[in-house]
């Protein structure tokens, strides 16, 4: 019997981990069953023709808050061109309202509640059996299937009633697996070229995060480390670029979390990089210690911080020390050798705008590669939907189920901070702007009053409705600028110029920037000098200076410019700065930027300069 596992995915760039365990699982108890992985940008008629062409005759789909209003969609027409296949749910979007799901959803057959390996290969035996009957007046063994169903924990399902009608039951909670049964999902990785392969070695959560549904299981069940060795030596070996660990809370367990940095670092062969979700606030000074000795890009760490504000922490049943965890990202940090994205979420209860403000100038503050800035979901089956009420949550009725206001947080606010999101994602997590935005800070009373007022900006240009190239949003900010604080104009110009020229060696300049006419004589004499003499540059030898300056952009700028980003002040002598780009770093892919002693400076530039 044909059984199709279906993951709809946020971006092809992602994979689905739970169809490709079920599919290991089922393999390892001796059944066959197939898996087929689409996005959410496929157009959803495609899906439905692709899914129809395999004939399957159950199919089962992994649903998410992301893509359950896609699935609900392609599910009720595929029962139109195939109304024999049965078609199952599982996942976390519908395993906390099974039974409304069945009573909504006529085409939905039933729904794999949890934990879904071992329910699936117990389906599994069902199905093929109603499959046997099917030839045999299937009618008559009704009964004998509805209680096999019965049998089997973790399911929702119809079930026939003494007065004939279907009634949604649930069977009752599956006890959980011991992670040491279930198969390595990945012998094959022909299908994720290219894209993040998503690896488990706990599930459950030592929190109880009233927003989160991770908080639902209590206690945490760890893979043996032999096993997980055994498998991340597999993708150091096959040089996968990104493994993604699940683990909620992967540094929960000291001894577990330091063996395993300890073998990515023994087996590293300088191309696979691992992202993994800590708590900051449970890591040791033998864990940063360590951290800080991985090579440039092995390792990422994801920290929640959610809010800074007290009540705020109390009333979500999170716990957390601001103290520690501020040390702890400070000192990885210092390394200079891993990248720290950092999240807060507003819309929490008793956070307003205020205090929000707070909780963002303190994580901006700890520098992180990336701040990201998300709105709270209300989520089926997590404490805070029982609490919304209390706490005035008004959100979306469809998903995301993201919060609209609360009673601390009007919608006008919500909107706000969506410009100050934006913003956010452009000029800071880019990484685009570093140089640029470091200045800036000491001309304004907050970084969130910087974003708020460029949102403002791009708000009331109407910038927030076009879609910008790349160097527009550096014209745009120096338009900005110019507007709020003319007096920087000339300043901004050649930080823009520095942060542009770090990323990429431009093939035309913008019109922003200084014409390099009266700087280009001066720097064919730098590169001739240094082919001459290599003390800057390595790996060019035999390069012409002409064929050098294809290679490496060189730039005059008016001031000294780390002083300016870390002092705010442009009054230091002016500066040459060669950009390798050959030479990047792994964290934020800029061009190793050198320094360079100028030969001789022209009279020309002398007059220009004065």
């Amino acid at each position: 019997m044909k059984v199709l596992l279906t993951a709809i995915n946020a971006k092809y760039i992602h994979s689905n981990l739970a169809v490709y365990s079920l599919c290991a699982y089922a393999a390892s108890q001796g059944e066959a069953v197939e898996y087929a992985e689409y996005t959410i940008n496929h157009q959803e008629e495609d899906i439905l023709a692709g899914i129809y062409k395999k004939k399957p005759e159950v199919i089962a789909f992994s649903c998410y808050i992301w893509n359950i209003a896609v699935i609900d969609r392609v599910a009720s027409e595929l029962k139109k061109v195939l109304p024999e296949c049965e078609i199952w749910y599982g996942g976390p979007e519908v395993s906390y309202n099974p039974l409304e799901q069945l009573e909504k959803k006529p085409f939905l057959t039933g729904v794999m509640v949890g934990e879904g390996e071992q329910t699936l290969t117990e389906l599994l035996k069902v199905w093929r059996q109603k499959k046997e009957f099917k030839t045999q007046e299937a009618e008559k063994h009704e009964a004998e299937l509805e209680k096999a169903l019965k049998g089997i924990k973790g399911i929702a399902f119809r079930k026939t009633m003494e007065n004939g009608e279907k009634q949604p039951v649930f069977t009752g909670v599956r006890e959980p697996l011991s992670l040491d049964v279930l198969p390595f999902p990945y012998k094959d990785l022909k299908d994720l070229e290219n894209r993040i392969v998503y690896y488990e070695s706990s599930r459950g959560c030592p929190y109880s995060c009233s927003y989160c549904l991770s908080s639902i299981e209590k206690g945490i069940r760890l893979r043996s480390l032999t096993l997980v060795k055994e498998e991340l030596a597999f993708f150091i070996e096959n040089e996968v670029p990104q493994v993604k660990f699940i683990d909620r809370t992967f540094n929960c367990n000291h001894k577990h979390a330091m063996e395993i940095w300890q073998f990515i670092k023994e087996k590293d062969k300088g191309k696979t990089n691992f992202h993994f979700e800590i708590s900051a606030d449970l890591l040791r000074e033998e864990e940063i210690t360590f951290l800080n000795t991985l090579r440039p890009g092995l390792v990422q760490l994801e920290i929640g911080v959610q809010s800074i504000h007290g009540d705020t922490i109390k009333a979500i049943n999170r716990v957390m020390d601001l103290e520690k965890l501020s040390k702890a990202v400070k000192g990885v940090k210092k390394g200079q050798n891993i990248h720290q994205h950092l999240d807060l979420i507003a819309g929490l209860p008793f956070e307003d705008l205020e205090t929000f403000k707070k909780s963002f100038d303190f994580v901006y503050a700890l520098k992180p590669e990336q701040l990201q800035l998300g709105f709270l979901k209300v989520l089926k089956g997590a404490q805070m939907e029982k609490e919304a009420k209390e706490y005035g949550l008004v959100y979306q009725s469809q998903p995301p189920f993201e919060v609209l206001r609360t009673n601390w947080l009007s919608y006008d606010e919500v909107l706000a901070l969506k410009q100050v999101e934006e913003m956010v994602e452009v000029y800071y997590n880019s990484g685009q702007f570093e140089a640029t935005l470091g200045f800036l800070e000491h001309y304004y009373p907050s970084p969130y009053r910087f974003f708020e007022a460029l949102g403002a900006f791009y708000e009331k240009k109407e910038l927030d409705k076009v879609n910008h190239k790349r160097v527009a949003r550096y014209e745009i900010l120096l338009d900005f600028i110019k507007e709020e604080k003319p007096e920087l104009t000339k300043a901004l110009t050649e930080l823009l110029t520095y942060d542009l020229y770090l990323r990429e060696n431009l093939k035309s300049r913008p019109s922003f920037m200084k014409d390099m006419g009266f700087y280009k004589e001066e720097l064919r004499r730098i590169l001739e000098k240094e082919t001459e003499q290599p003390k800057l540059l390595s790996g060019y030898e035999g390069i012409q200076p002409g064929q050098l300056g294809r290679m490496i952009h060189g730039e005059w700028f008016a001031f000294n410019i780390e002083e300016a980003v870390q002092t705010g002040k442009t009054g230091s002598k002016g500066q040459w700065i060669l950009f390798d780009y050959k030479k990047r770093n792994p964290l934020n892919h800029q061009a190793e930027a050198i320094l360079a002693e100028a030969v001789i400076l022209s009279e020309e530039n002398k007059k220009m300069e004065g």
